[in-house]
């Protein structure tokens, strides 16, 4: 899938939307004033709410993976990769779009998208933090307020093309580049070579920090050299990370030099690395039983490890799951458990199974134990409140994500379940606001503001209610004017 089929208009949209962002800009027809590289063209706290609404926008036009599992480990590897990065108290998010695709993007805010490509056709951990590392420099090294900053030299036109035409880049290279050279007019070859520079000193920087995390360096140019293989086949669809962050073979040749002045040692990928790429693998799979054969004749010819075993075999239980074929799973999870009784990933699949078939105690017992055992990991906190929730223990549910959400960011999730809980337990104002949130995070802006108004007609809110209502409705309202622009 891809992110966006923009018509005839959309260039014209996209600029006149990222006007609206930026309307102290306009007044008195003055250009903005930067100062010097490292400063930024808007607050920080505005460029957080730029963020979350560019992730919005992601979220309406494309599909983000909302595993938990997979969220959890992507955003795990990141926030590894920043602790080693000059990230200046920048806030990142992570987050998998399910698109087969080669591509990974950064937006503002600290958003870093990858595409499930990125993760299918790495070889190894070290490639996809490769990936993520050369993302997180462009947003520590400033890339984007320094394309903003001398694009502002010519016009104000040319610092919201810039913006435009990331967003439309994110599905079609082609177009994003077109866009940005045909609105940047005079400024266009500045600012061409301004993105070598900036590509270059993402690998610069990028593997520096890959190197400091533990990472094999040699991962980013291995990365390079592998999409590279791929466009001399495919000239016309070439993989689109590489029309985004153009490869040279000097480009290659240097990040590969670079990398042999690191001592090396042995780089082994992390348990969740390899459980996350079979799951995903099952999941972008057209035929669940191609996969199935595809895993079994892996499993067969397997003669390096019993840890690749493992691997194998959770991705080829995972894909009978799917493919409703219990009884061959269960064999597999069996053999998973066996060894491993209170590995998080195997008693989540084992759960899985039992759901599936309706089991729900034992289900439900498989989630406790694992609650249990790991009290503050996301994929089991949502997991078991759910499991509560199909047992009609509202308390319990509310009780343990407010609890977890003391410490840890709200999500579409956790919104959910949450909404879910309080309605259980006959807290119809709190429904209704937790639903509102949910409707905006889901991209949904113009629901969450109608459920924020529905509020204030139908229910007596106390003071405080009222204005928190309020300060989220006059937020809400002036994002959904910024996204109506868009559309």
């Amino acid at each position: 899938m891809t992110f966006l089929r923009f018509n005839e208009q959309i260039v014209y949209k996209t600029f006149t939307f990222f006007l609206l962002l930026t309307p102290s800009l306009i007044v008195g027809n003055d250009l903005p004033d930067f100062g010097d590289s490292s400063g930024s063209l808007v607050s920080p706290e505005y460029e957080r709410r730029l963020g979350k609404m560019f992730l919005n926008q992601v979220r309406h036009f494309t599909s983000v993976n909302n595993d938990p599992e997979v969220e959890s480990y992507i955003q795990s590897l990141g926030d590894k990769l920043v602790s080693y990065s000059d990230s200046n108290e920048q806030l990142f998010t992570f987050f998998v779009v399910n698109d087969p695709s080669i591509n990974a993007f950064a937006g503002p805010g600290g958003m870093i998208g990858m595409n499930s490509g990125v993760i299918l056709n790495s070889s190894n951990e070290s490639e996809l933090a490769a990936v993520m590392a050369h993302e997180i420099t462009h947003v520590t090294q400033r890339h984007l307020a320094r394309q903003f900053e001398e694009a502002s030299k010519y016009s104000l036109l040319n610092t919201a093309a810039l913006i435009g035409a990331l967003l439309i880049g994110i599905s079609n290279p082609d177009a994003g580049m077109a866009a940005m050279t045909g609105a940047a007019g005079l400024a266009a070859q500045n600012s061409a070579n301004f993105t070598r520079a900036n590509e270059q000193e993402a690998d610069r920087i990028g593997m520096q920090v890959l190197a400091k995390a533990g990472y094999d360096p040699r991962g980013m140019p291995a990365f390079f050299e592998k999409l590279q293989q791929l466009s001399r086949y495919t000239q016309n669809t070439a993989p689109e990370f590489l029309r985004t962050h153009p490869l040279t073979t000097s480009r290659i040749a240097d990040s590969r030099a670079r990398a042999e002045d690191f001592l090396m040692g042995e780089f082994t990928n992390s348990h969740s690395y390899d459980l996350i790429r079979y799951k995903l693998f099952v999941e972008s799979s057209k035929s669940k039983k191609v996969a199935i054969k595809t895993l079994r004749q892996a499993l067969d010819e397997n003669k390096i490890s019993a840890r690749k075993d493992l691997s194998i075999r959770y991705g080829l239980a995972y894909a009978y799951i799917a493919n409703r074929e219990f009884a061959q799973a269960k064999q597999h999870v069996d053999h998973l458990l066996r060894d491993n009784p209170d590995d998080v990933a195997y008693l989540l699949l084992a759960a899985k199974l039992e759901t599936t078939q309706s089991n729900y105690n034992t289900a439900f017992d498989i989630f406790k134990k694992a609650h249990g055992l790991y009290p503050d990991y996301r994929p089991v906190v949502m997991a078991y409140s759910k499991a509560l929730l199909d047992l009609s223990n509202g308390k319990e549910a509310r009780d343990i994500l407010k609890k977890y959400e003391r410490h840890h960011k709200h999500d579409l999730e956790s919104y959910s379940l949450l909404g879910q809980a309080e309605a259980m337990l006959g807290n119809e104002i709190e429904t209704a606001i937790l639903q509102s949130e949910y409707y905006y995070l889901a991209a949904q802006t113009r629901l969450a503001v109608d459920k924020l108004k529905f509020i204030k007609r139908q229910y007596r809110v106390d003071y405080y209610q009222e204005q928190r209502i309020n300060a989220r409705m006059i937020e809400l309202e002036y994002e959904l004017e910024l996204e109506e622009g868009l559309r």
